[in-house]
């Protein structure tokens, strides 16, 4: 018999779970989860101290406080702005339809004015302005409001 006539032997396959699935993963060390948890805490309580001062620095806020429709041309918005007493502030107010749809926009300009005795010492303004619409509208709201450049 020839080696060529004999069947082939294989090598025993070797069924050790490591040669199967790979080697055991490598878990982080003491240290190093405590690193990573220090990291992640930090970022944390930056992230919420962020938060915090952004939001009490902004220095122009409003609120909606009411709309109503005259006719199929015009709309009356109620809204309140709180500014630092003395700062000039532009509002863009609209006019919304059924379907949310803006059918009126307006830029209103709301002066510095002087500080009124109020509650919290004249920041908060009342606001009524009239838009012109193209149809019926159902709702008015406050878009948004800025302090123009070169104001304060």
């Amino acid at each position: 018999m020839t080696s060529q006539d004999q069947p082939a032997v294989s090598a025993p396959a070797d069924t050790s779970l490591a040669n199967r699935y790979g080697r055991q993963k490598r878990t982080l060390s003491r240290n190093a989860k405590r690193i990573i948890g220090a990291a992640a805490l930090a970022a944390g309580i930056g992230f919420m101290a962020w938060v915090s001062t952004s939001s009490a620095t902004s220095s122009v806020t409003f609120k909606d406080i009411g709309y109503s429709t005259t006719d199929a041309t015009q709309a009356e918005v109620d809204f309140q702005v709180t500014r630092e007493p003395g700062t000039a502030v532009k509002c863009a107010v609209k006019a919304l339809d059924s379907k949310y749809a803006v059918v009126g926009w307006k830029v209103v300009d709301i002066p510095p004015g002087e500080a009124e005795a109020t509650a919290d010492g004249g920041r908060t303004i009342s606001q009524r302005t009239v838009l012109k619409t193209e149809s019926l509208s159902v709702s008015g709201i406050v878009d948004s409001c800025w302090i123009p450049d070169g104001s304060k």
